[in-house]
């Protein structure tokens, strides 16, 4: 549980970085209402390196500049089904990757999917801000923002 004392208040927006992914100034959606964090990400193609599960994929890192794509490459932790806003099942692959947020950086669990039309790149779910954050649903960017470029 939070301690609504010391805790750090997030908006609806707020920027990130994805180190691991070679990521930087993110904007993403802070969704309580979402389980499990989510990444655009185009043309997965997966590759198995001995025992081990990998996938790569494309991703517009400044939505302003779609045409701009840079290919990325992680290890799959699981393959699980997700249930979306509109109630629809997708099996999605979950990677893990440490983000960045303010003054704080954590290993969250990320799945992979088209989120083309979707207002943001990344959504943010609970299970990735669980006990860090308490969340104002009136504010955007209250631990910063570095670049005003990366949202839709």
């Amino acid at each position: 549980m939070v301690d609504a004392k010391k805790a750090i208040i997030v908006g609806v927006i707020e920027e990130c970085d994805l180190p691991e992914l070679h990521i930087s100034s993110l904007n993403v959606r802070v969704d309580t209402g979402a389980k499990t964090s989510s990444l655009h990400v185009d043309n997965i193609e997966t590759e198995e390196r001995g025992e081990e599960l990998w996938v790569s994929f494309d991703i517009h890192p400044d939505t302003h500049d779609v045409a701009h794509i840079e290919r990325r490459i992680a290890k799959v932790k699981e393959r699980r089904a997700i249930k979306s806003s509109n109630a629809s099942k997708e099996k999605r692959f979950v990677i893990e990757t440490t983000i960045c947020m303010g003054t704080q950086s954590w290993l969250i669990e990320v799945t992979l999917t088209d989120r083309s039309g979707m207002s943001y790149l990344m959504l943010l779910g609970r299970e990735a801000m669980h006990n860090r954050f308490l969340v104002n649903p009136s504010e955007e960017y209250l631990l910063g923002q570095r670049n005003a470029s990366t949202d839709i």
